[in-house]
């Protein structure tokens, strides 16, 4: 299914917005009729797609979003790629798509990142990473089964800040109605989900200049369109438990681990828009995820309302915190967690 033909290879767009430019190569692998292909590593080129590919037609999806670092010592580190493999076959399995396994997938990409070092960013920037698994069988009467075949590539994108504007508090649109993703998928990375909340998220966007969006379905307060949601007030961080609703994020297990190392108490409890309204007079707010990294937020539109979180700025505990991770990452402190392969 991958078409690496040069003559068909398009240069990406070098606009410099987040996951807009990509490295020359990409690992692609396919599936079959149930059985995997070998794994290559091929220049990055349009994939050839029968119009009646399931993934067209069932959102038969899913990916991860990682990240590796540039580390001092002049290696290539992924961040808790582990962890991310993990979730990868549990998107997968939901999804009853084939699946070849964390350590193939764990191979494509050394090996890709490999091949391409000498493209890897330097400090502050980042290399994204995008392991993408579609189903490719030629069936449009499979609603109600899997497709057998399936097509899994590995994307590499340098990559710097996700919101516009760097670190800069952040203004989030408070939705209590609509729901980012139906209840039994939103542990699985697919695509599905971000689609069932762009609509949300674009409107508060063009028409009241929100970065992104907090879903609260009856009050319950869950997550943003891409990223989970923290509470921060001295001495204590809130977040929601983990539920089927939303996705378990890697950082956000991380912001969770690093803050308990600090010293934080952390709080997984559920909480409405009634308790955020009460915390920010005088607490913090950030968003957590691997694009995002820990992003503060300083503005809420809510219920009418234009709510300022603490003083409009990204507080001194959320910058304590991605100062603390941002450093485990990029290897400028003990690796003490075991997170960078």
């Amino acid at each position: 299914m991958a078409d690496s033909s040069p003559n068909k290879a398009q240069a990406p767009r070098q606009t410099g917005a987040f996951g807009t430019e990509f490295i020359s190569k990409m690992a692609v692998a396919e599936c079959i009729d149930g059985v995997w292909q070998p794994a290559r590593v091929v220049p990055v080129a349009p994939i050839s797609l029968h119009p009646a590919a399931h993934v067209l037609h069932y959102a038969s999806t899913c990916f991860e979003g990682m990240k590796a670092y540039r580390t001092p010592d002049g290696h290539t580190r992924v961040f808790r790629l582990d962890r991310h493999m993990a979730r990868f076959g549990r998107s997968a399995q939901q999804l009853y798509l084939p699946f070849p396994g964390e350590q193939v997938v764990e191979s494509m990409v050394r090996e890709m990142l490999a091949e391409c070092d000498a493209e890897m960013p330097e400090p502050p920037k980042a290399l994204y990473l995008r392991p993408t698994l579609i189903g490719t069988e030629a069936n449009i009467g499979a609603a109600g089964a899997p497709s057998r075949d399936a097509l899994l590539y590995v994307l590499g994108s340098p990559v710097g800040d996700y919101f516009t504007g760097g670190a800069k508090a952040l203004t989030i649109k408070v939705e209590e109605e609509a729901m980012r993703c139906a209840p039994g998928t939103g542990q699985t990375k697919t695509g599905g989900n971000y689609a069932a909340a762009l609509r949300q998220v674009i409107e508060a966007r063009e028409n009241e200049g929100a970065d992104q969006v907090l879903f609260c379905p009856g009050g319950d307060v869950q997550e943003t369109g891409a990223s989970n949601f923290f509470l921060l007030k001295d001495n204590c961080l809130l977040t929601k438990p983990l539920a089927p609703s939303f996705l378990d994020g890697v950082t956000r297990d991380s912001v969770i681990t690093v803050a308990k190392d600090l010293g934080y108490e952390v709080r997984e409890e559920d909480f409405t828009v009634d308790d955020i309204q009460d915390w920010i007079k005088d607490g913090e707010a950030f968003l957590s995820g691997t694009a995002a990294v820990l992003s503060g937020v300083g503005y809420l539109l809510c219920r009418g309302e234009r709510l300022v979180v603490g003083d409009g700025s990204m507080g001194p505990h959320t910058q304590k915190l991605r100062q603390a991770l941002t450093d485990l990452q990029f290897g400028r402190v003990e690796d003490r967690f075991g997170w960078l392969s």
